[in-house]
This record gives C-alpha cells, sequence and structure tokens, in this order.
C-alpha cells in the first residue's frame, strides 16, 4: 500500500497499518534519534513518542509528501526538544554537584585518561571526538549534518524534513563542515 493509502488508514485508527508503518521505519527512525540524543535509552523513549505522534496526528498529514520526510521531521524535532531538556538538566545537577562539593571544578572532575593500549580504544577516542566536535555544531547544522552524512538523505530530503528551502541545507551543511574542520583540529591534538 502506498504512503497515503497508509496515512488514511491509520488516521482511522487501523491498528494494523499503524503497526506496518512502525516495521517499516522503526530502525530508520531508532537511528535518528541515536544519531541526535546519543543514548540508546533515550532514542527508544524519543522513537516511541515519535510514533505516537504520528498516531494522534496521522490526520493532518499533508497527502502528496513522503511518509519518511514526515518521520524524520518529528524525529528531529522531538530529538532536538529533548536535547535541550536534557541539557537543562545537565547543567542543574553540575550546579548542585558542585554546590555539594564546594563548588571547585579543578577539584571534582578527572582528567581523561592518556593511555591507548589496543585499537579498540582508539575508535572509541575518535568516535568521541566525533560526538563532541558534532555536539558543538549548532542545533540546525548538526541537524543536517546527520541526516546528510548518517542517515544518507539527499539535499532535498533534508529541506524538507527541517522545512527550509534547498539553499538553506547547502550553506547549512557548508557551514557545518567548516565549522566541524575548526571543531576538530584542536580535539585531534587532545589525542
Amino acid at each position: 500500500m502506498d504512503d497515503g493509502e497508509l496515512i488514511r488508514r491509520i488516521a482511522t485508527k487501523d491498528h494494523i497499518a499503524f503497526k506496518a508503518l512502525v516495521e517499516q521505519y522503526q530502525s530508520s527512525v531508532l537511528s535518528t534519534c541515536y544519531q541526535i540524543l546519543g543514548n540508546h535509552q533515550d532514542a527508544e523513549d524519543a522513537a516511541q513518542e515519535v510514533f505516537v505522534k504520528v498516531y494522534q496526528k496521522a490526520k493532518s498529514f499533508r497527502t502528496g509528501s513522503k511518509i519518511s520526510t514526515w518521520l524524520y521531521r518529528i524525529a528531529v524535532n522531538l530529538s532536538l526538544n529533548y536535547r535541550r531538556k536534557q541539557k537543562w538538566n545537565r547543567y542543574l545537577d553540575i550546579l548542585a554537584f558542585l554546590k555539594d562539593k564546594g563548588g571547585e571544578p579543578a577539584n571534582v572532575f578527572e582528567a581523561p585518561e592518556e593511555d591507548r593500549p589496543d585499537r579498540q580504544f582508539e575508535n572509541k577516542e575518535r568516535s568521541r571526538i566525533l560526538t563532541k566536535a558534532l555536539d558543538a555544531l549548532p542545533e540546525r547544522q548538526r541537524a543536517a549534518m546527520i541526516l546528510g552524512k548518517i542517515e544518507g538523505l539527499s539535499y532535498q530530503e533534508i529541506a524538507e524534513v527541517l522545512q527550509t528551502s534547498l539553499a538553506s541545507v547547502e550553506s547549512l551543511m557548508h557551514r557545518a563542515k567548516l565549522n566541524l574542520q575548526k571543531k576538530l583540529l584542536p580535539l585531534i591534538e587532545e589525542i
């Protein structure tokens, strides 16, 4: 069944159609959420919320659009909102922790381990560096980069997901690449 028929059936609360949608897109939505959130549990929670929203909002789906684009848009927006909430909560936790420890950040946080005994550690370190650089990007640049380079979407699909123009996506990707270069050089020198 095509996208339009699938959504029409979901809008009428057809559980079989909804199950088919979840089975078809679950791994893509989960992957997108994970790339933004960086935590499997949070990604699973966000992905579940994406499908709940789809079930609730199926009547508002614009016919002629692709379901995958709509799902990516919902996944990106929910994940970015979740990240904002996480950052605020982490900030509050750090403030509380510092207050409990007498406000001495230098004594509270330990330096990262410098030894890299094997190849597995090097790969984890590279992943950490890339994640840190991606996390430092502005949200829209990060979302565009994840959708394009990790999820493999075309610039046109990214434009639809982010609800922006193709030129804007090209600009976001260009700025993201430049920012990543600037951010990765100092991080690589840490190794």
